[in-house]
């Protein structure tokens, strides 16, 4: 479905800008390709493809294009991006619940997956957008029905957002199912460029404004304060923010979004941070004021 926001023009130019990177300089080999099949409008894709659903022919059919894009014959990780079924998969406060079953049952999202890795095609299993709850009922079913087991979670956890040390954080430690945490950085919200309503040009909350998960008023405090604790340690906010979610022990990886070179140096040179106990106890201090500030 990436890039997002997802638009059918748009949809799948991802995959293809890699696959052709990867058509040019080779070494499959030596890479972990990942991509996701995506079930159910959750009102914010929809004319990604007719009839989303997590069932056997949306997936086989998902799956080809993205190897077919991707210019390659197998995945090292396919996930399904949210749940079939109706849920909070994006932790909203105040949720409605509704008694309406999925379409399709998760065991026969599974047998499906099952197949294609079967067939060499996947190699492992992940889920995003996930709860305990699902997360527990794949890995359920995977024994029940000798079904392959899911390895990884794809979900939000940084600073403004720390939702998953409560319920999936012991998942990840006794199933050894862990996290490939996204919007580490909030959408860029946590470098500190949107602070005292700054809208910079070209920036992911400039040219998106519908996206207002992390514009709350309660997120900006937040922002500011840790920001303030990265300049006053000589740190560079996205740095600090980046090593803050790496040194969790239930993350595998950190994923990384940048628009300039520039941006995804600093990312990447956030590997070599290791953060001070002093550092540490004032982002406590600042989560303890500011504890859920962007579901």
């Amino acid at each position: 479905m990436y890039p997002v926001p997802p638009r059918p023009e748009t949809q799948g130019l991802t995959e293809t800008y890699v696959g052709n990177w990867l058509a040019k300089h080779g070494s499959r080999e030596k890479l972990i390709i990942a991509s996701k099949v995506s079930g159910p409008s959750r009102n914010n894709d929809k004319g990604i493809r007719p009839d989303q659903a997590l069932d056997r022919k949306n997936i086989r059919e998902a799956l080809h294009d993205s190897l077919k894009r991707l210019q390659t014959d197998y995945l090292d990780l396919y996930q399904v991006h949210w749940p079939q079924r109706p849920t909070n998969c994006f932790g909203k406060l105040g949720y409605s619940w509704t008694d309406s079953a999925p379409a399709v049952s998760l065991l026969d999202t599974l047998d499906a997956l099952a197949e294609y890795q079967r067939a060499g095609k996947i190699r492992y299993i992940g889920v995003s957008n996930e709860t305990a709850f699902g997360v527990m009922r794949y890995l359920h079913l995977a024994d029940k029905h000798d079904l392959p087991r899911i390895v990884t979670i794809q979900n939000p956890y940084s600073l403004l957002n720390r939702s998953f040390e409560v319920g999936l954080a012991e998942v990840s430690q006794y199933e050894g199912v862990e996290l490939l945490a996204y919007s580490c950085l909030g959408f860029g919200t946590l470098t500190g460029k949107y602070l005292n309503g700054a809208k910079p040009a070209g920036t992911r909350n400039t040219l998106f404004s519908r996206f207002t998960r992390y514009s709350g008023e309660q997120t900006q405090k937040a922002v500011a304060a840790y920001v303030d604790i990265a300049r006053r340690h000589g740190l560079d906010p996205a740095q600090m923010a980046l090593a803050f979610v790496r040194r969790q022990p239930f993350v595998a990886s950190t994923l990384l979004g940048a628009t300039t070179m520039d941006q995804l140096k600093t990312n990447i040179e956030s590997l070599h941070l290791e953060l001070s106990e002093d550092v540490l106890a004032e982002i406590e201090a600042v989560h303890q004021v500011y504890t859920y500030p962007a579901p």
